[in-house]
């Protein structure tokens, strides 16, 4: 299996290789170079949105533009490293995504702009001060965390109506899964609801087995699943466990995807595209301080109806009809 670096090595080379009419009457001027700071795996339909993004702004890779990719494979561990890596290729601009990502790069340069491309309420975690004037190095596109996990517990309930205990499967390492008011919403949202949430801590691969002997023990019926660069990397793992365990999951699309019952999420495609924007203003000499943070306005419901018949669920043709996409 190749790692997530070398899959988007091969991305970039296919990229080099196939020019969009639209590109190909560019004149070739600077030739500018972008770094993209990838936390977890699974990212590369995001970094192909991004880069067709910049293609639609007149770059073309190997003519105007090179682009550095340095990927973490989840591990919270190597962030700084290679951060460090990427950024001794001194790009104009680094893109990046999540809070520990983009922590990451800002921890080494306070002045080299970037732009952040998916993070989780970028003010309420100190990223930014404001939407309107971030101030400092940093802009992008931001999504409201805490409606949207609350959001994810409402749809599960609906889902599963005998629903009366569920894990969320949180990583401790994550600065935005430790703030009290990143999750304030989520439980109450539980108490409206007449929910129990068990909280799962998983930092690695390593605890995810263990994490799901200790909630069957404890009569969990549903896993709602956060936003995070380890989570994301072990979604496959999650979804797997939770199956055998006859658990109806909840979490980001790649959940749904990977045969859990639903994901739920803010439109990453659409927000790593549209990140392409914020480079080219910055390119062109636009300050980050000076670019307003956007807030994502298109969010993503997948149901998976063939994991529903596994375990036995009839889901409501209410939440069928607002179903982004239904997989069969």
């Amino acid at each position: 299996m190749k790692s997530g670096k070398a899959a988007l090595l091969i991305l970039v080379a296919i990229g080099v290789l196939v020019t969009p009419p639209a590109a190909e009457t560019q004149q070739a001027g600077k030739l500018h170079r972008v770094g993209v700071f990838v936390v977890s795996d699974g990212y590369q339909s995001n970094v192909n949105a991004f880069r067709g993004g910049l293609r639609d702004l007149g770059y073309v890779e190997g003519m105007n533009l090179v682009i550095e990719y340095r990927g973490a494979e989840g591990r919270y561990d190597r962030l700084g490293e290679l951060a460090a890596e990427l950024l001794q290729l001194n790009p104009e601009v680094v893109v990046t995504h999540s809070v520990p990502g983009t922590r990451a790069v800002e921890a080494i340069s306070k002045t080299l702009p970037i732009v952040m491309a998916t993070v989780g309420d970028a003010v309420e975690t100190g990223l930014v001060k404001s939407l309107a004037r971030p101030g400092g190095n940093i802009t992008g596109l931001s999504f409201f965390f805490p409606a949207l996990i609350a959001k994810r517990l409402e749809l599960l309930k609906e889902a599963v109506p005998s629903l009366t205990r569920v894990a969320l499967f949180v990583n401790p390492d994550n600065p935005g899964h430790q703030r009290v008011q990143m999750l304030a919403p989520l439980w109450t949202t539980a108490r409206s609801l007449g929910l129990e949430v068990e909280r799962a801590d998983v930092r690695g691969r390593e605890e995810v087995d263990s994490v799901f002997a200790t909630i069957s023990r404890r009569r969990v019926q549903g896993v709602v699943v956060l936003e995070d660069g380890v989570l994301n990397s072990h979604a496959d793992a999650i979804v797997d466990l939770a199956t055998r365990s006859r658990l109806a999951t909840i979490g980001f699309k790649p959940v749904a995807m990977a045969g859990g019952l639903m994901g739920y999420a803010a439109d990453h495609r659409d927000m790593w595209r549209r990140a392409a924007i914020f480079v080219d203003k910055i390119l062109k000499g636009a300050k980050p301080a000076d670019l307003p943070i956007e807030q994502a306005t298109k969010f993503d419901l997948v149901i998976n109806l063939k994991t529903a018949r596994a375990l036995g669920l009839t889901i409501p043709p209410s939440l069928l009809l607002r179903a982004d996409q239904v997989i069969e």
